[in-house]
C-alpha cells in the first residue's frame, strides 16, 4: 500500500482563526488537486502561537456544530487532515491540540503532553498538560501523533512504537535558535537528527510538519522532513518560507525495514516495565 503525504508549512496568523481556516482550505484544494491522501498542518495551525491571554478568544471544542470544524470535517472526505489548535474541553480546561480528521469525523485527539516552561517557552502558564500516548488506525495504517517537545523526550515515540505506529506524525512551531559550527541554523540540525533517529530506531515514517514566518519577534524556520523507516531522508520542505511538501510513502518499506533489524520483535518491554517500577519505586 502507498500513502501520498502533504506537509502544509504555513504561517498562521496569531488569533485570527478565521483567515487561519480560508488558508487551510485553499490548501486542502491545492492537496486534492496534487492527489494527497492525508495533509497533516503544523503546531496550533488554526490559531498561531504566541497566544498568552488571547488562547480564551481562540479555544474550540473539535465537534461538527463548531464553525470553525464544520469546514473541516467536509473536507475530511476529500482527505485525512491533520490540524493543530488550542482546545478547550467540556471542564473548560485548555490543550495544545493535534486532531485527525477523516470521511467526516474526528479519528484520534492527541494533546500536548510536555509543555516547555525554559528559555523563551512558558506554555504551562496558559496550558494544561495532555495524559495520553495512544497510536489509532486509520484507513492507511497506524499511526502516532505528537506534537513538539513530546518528540524531544524519548518516551512518547518509544510508546507510540510500541503500541503499533508505523507512521509517526510530529508537528511544531518551533523557533529558530543558535548557529552551530557549521553555520547552519541550531534548531534545525537538532530537530532533523532526532527525527531521523526515531524513524531508524523504531523501523518507522516519521513525517514532521513545522510552521514558519513570524509571531512577536520570533522567527520559526520551517524545514519540514519525511524520513523513511532505514533513516533515509525521503523529502524536504525549505527554510524560511511557505510551502507544501509532497511525497509518497511505500508501506511496503516497514516490512523490509524490520525484517532487517528486527528491534521491534526483540524489544524486552516487560524489562523496560520492571526496571521502572524498581527506580520510581526506590528509597
Amino acid at each position: 500500500m502507498k500513502l501520498t503525504i502533504g506537509l502544509a508549512q504555513i504561517s498562521p496568523r496569531l488569533g485570527d482563526v478565521k483567515a487561519n481556516l480560508d488558508k487551510h482550505l485553499v490548501y486542502v484544494e491545492q492537496a486534492a488537486a496534487q492527489g494527497i491522501d492525508l495533509l497533516v498542518f503544523p503546531e496550533l495551525s488554526l490559531t498561531g502561537y504566541m497566544l498568552q491571554d488571547l488562547v480564551h478568544e481562540v479555544a474550540r471544542t473539535p465537534a461538527p456544530d463548531d464553525p470553525l470544524f464544520a469546514p473541516l470535517l467536509e473536507a475530511s472526505h476529500r482527505l485525512d487532515l491533520v490540524v493543530g489548535l488550542a482546545e478547550r474541553d467540556v471542564r473548560g480546561r485548555l490543550f495544545t491540540s493535534g486532531v485527525y480528521l477523516s470521511q467526516g469525523r474526528v479519528v484520534h485527539v492527541h494533546r500536548k503532553i510536555y509543555l516547555p516552561t525554559y528559555g523563551m517557552f512558558d506554555e504551562g502558564r496558559d496550558f494544561d498538560w495532555g495524559e495520553q500516548v495512544r497510536a489509532f488506525d486509520t484507513r492507511f495504517g497506524r499511526m502516532g501523533l505528537l506534537i513538539c517537545e513530546d518528540f524531544w523526550h524519548a518516551s512518547p515515540p518509544y510508546l507510540l512504537w510500541l503500541d503499533g505506529a508505523d507512521v509517526m506524525l510530529l508537528t511544531s512551531a518551533s523557533p529558530g535558535r543558535g548557529i552551530d559550527h557549521h553555520n547552519r541554523l541550531g534548531s534545525s540540525r537538532f530537530v532533523e537528527l532526532v527525527n531521523q533517529a526515531y524513524a531508524s530506531l523504531f523501523g518507522c515514517f516519521v513525517a514532521h510538519a513545522n510552521r514558519v514566518g513570524f509571531e512577536d519577534g520570533v522567527n520559526f524556520w520551517g524545514g519540514s522532513t519525511v524520513y523513511g523507516p532505514d533513516g533515509e531522508l525521503l523529502a524536504q520542505s525549505p527554510y524560511f518560507e511557505e510551502s507544501l511538501l509532497v511525497t509518497t510513502l511505500d508501506l511496503s518499506a516497514l516490512r523490509r525495514a524490520r525484517a532487517r533489524l528486527p528491534l521491534l520483535r526483540d524489544e524486552r518491554s516487560e524489562l523496560t516495565q520492571r526496571e521502572l517500577e524498581r527506580i520510581l519505586h526506590k528509597a
